[in-house]
This record gives structure tokens, C-alpha cells and sequence, in this order.
């Protein structure tokens, strides 16, 4: 069981028959009346975001997910295959339910894939992934100290901002929490 007070961004809980996980929290404590917590949750299943407030000490289950370690093999147009690292067993699945970050995914990396009833509801990534850009537009002179970003192509497909100097060729990290640029590798 989860209580209000184990809420971290991140945690998984039942709410209504469904797992959702906390995205944001806050514990508000009013002068008059009792403690509360105001939620932003997110579902696995639907993706939605949910507003929810709860008081203060409620209990709830935690969701059955079972996390599968398993390498990425190939994808055909959206269907993504995984081998499973302990069984060798070969599942492919739906671009669309592996969630946002399935566009991040490369071949032969490892990833937890979440699993509820038996399918897959997400797809865990390493919080840091190298790619390297495949599409930008060129760097222009003096880009370096204007600052900025402009979209770019990695070798998966997935478009992300980078800074204007950056060009194709270039491997870089990305935080794929926040699918954002973290840093040129070479």
C-alpha cells in the first residue's frame, strides 16, 4: 500500500482500477481544516493527464507491473520487436503503446519494458542515450554566441532541439526524460 506521504514524482498507484503515475505533487497544509495533496497524475493505459486531490494519509494499491529487461531487435513500420535477455523469447509490439519515447529507441539497447495484464504499457529508457545527428540545418558563423536551437534528426528518427553550431555527423547525449540536448559526445 501507498500513503500520501511515501508521493514522489515518478511513483506508481491505482487510482479507479487503473495504474497511473505521479508527475507532480504538492502536500498543502491549510490553516483551517485537514492536510491535503493536490496531484497531476498520468496513465499508462490512455496517457491522459489527471488532476486529482486526496487527504491527507490515504491508502492506495500499488499497480501489478511486471518489468522485463529486453533488447531491441528491429522495427518494422510501427511494430517494434524486443528480445526478452532472460527467456529469449521474441514479442513485438505497437509503436504506440511503447509511449512517447519509443522514437528514441535504438538497435541492440536495452530497455525495461513495463508490463500490466500481460502488455506492455511502457517503455523505459536509459535516463541518458548517445544518437548521432542524421538531419540539421547547417551551423552558421557566430551561431556559438547567439545562442539558440534549432531541430535536428537523430539516427532514430526522433527530432530534437539542439544548439545552432551543432551539425550532422555530430553524436550527442540526450536526456531521455525530457527528450532534451544534454551535451556534445563527438
Amino acid at each position: 500500500m501507498i500513503s500520501t506521504v511515501d508521493f514522489r514524482n515518478g511513483v506508481r498507484l491505482m487510482v479507479e482500477g487503473d495504474p497511473f503515475y505521479i508527475v507532480e505533487f504538492q502536500h498543502v497544509k491549510p490553516g483551517k481544516g485537514g492536510a491535503f495533496v493536490r496531484t497531476k497524475l498520468k496513465s499508462y493505459l490512455t496517457g491522459n493527464l489527471l488532476d486529482r486531490t486526496f487527504r491527507s494519509g490515504e491508502r492506495f494499491d500499488e499497480p501489478k507491473l511486471d518489468e522485463r529487461e529486453m533488447q531491441f531487435l528491429y522495427a518494422t513500420d510501427d511494430d517494434y520487436t524486443f528480445m526478452d535477455n532472460e527467456s529469449y523469447e521474441q514479442l513485438t509490439f505497437a509503436k504506440k503503446t511503447l509511449g512517447e519515447n519509443a522514437d528514441l529507441i535504438k538497435e541492440n539497447m536495452l530497455v525495461k519494458i513495463l508490463v500490466y495484464e500481460h502488455r506492455p504499457i511502457d517503455v523505459e529508457l536509459p535516463n541518458f542515450i548517445e544518437l548521432k545527428v542524421v538531419d540539421a540545418d547547417p551551423g552558421v558563423r557566430g551561431d556559438t554566441a547567439s545562442g539558440g536551437t534549432k531541430p535536428a534528426t537523430v539516427e532514430t528518427g526522433a527530432i530534437i532541439k539542439v544548439p545552432l553550431y551543432l551539425e550532422v555527423g555530430t553524436v550527442i547525449k540526450i536526456d531521455t526524460r525530457t527528450r532534451s540536448y544534454v551535451e556534445r559526445v563527438r
